[in-house]
């Protein structure tokens, strides 16, 4: 993973789309089944949309019918960071970019083998690069 990116948050205001602003730095959500890439079957790697730092695989999405893109992994264990989210009134566990701290989504335990895990991410929060 490259170096940490710490803007401020006129930069980013400067940067990013009003949307794309609520759901990555304001820790925001996307609503269900709205996501470009929630269908998505295109070969590529997400990055973060923010910082351009690769995130997820293709290969690693799976349908979750959750109405979010799904993941069973991220492209590597320093590419996301996980952090305690008691927001809402529920216990639930945030995933953000390792590089730039974007809100990306939230991780479950309720994903596929081999890992069980389901790392439900907003599509505000990505750009697929597409593979050749």
């Amino acid at each position: 993973m490259s170096e940490k990116i710490d803007k401020g948050d006129a930069q980013w205001r400067r940067q990013l789309s009003p949307e794309v602003y609520r759901v990555t730095r304001e820790k925001g959500t996307e609503p269900a089944f709205s996501g470009r890439y929630n269908d998505c079957k295109t070969a590529g790697v997400y990055h973060c949309v923010c910082c351009d730092a690769p995130l997820f695989r293709s290969s690693e999405k799976f349908d979750s019918g959750s109405g979010w893109p799904s993941y069973w992994q991220p492209i590597s264990a320093e590419a996301v960071r996980t952090v305690s989210d008691t927001s809402h009134g529920m216990r639930r566990v945030e995933v953000v970019c390792g590089r730039c701290e974007a809100h990306l989504g939230h991780v479950f335990d309720d994903g596929p083998p081999p890992t069980g895990q389901r790392y439900c991410i907003n599509s505000l929060s990505l750009n697929l690069k597409e593979s050749a």
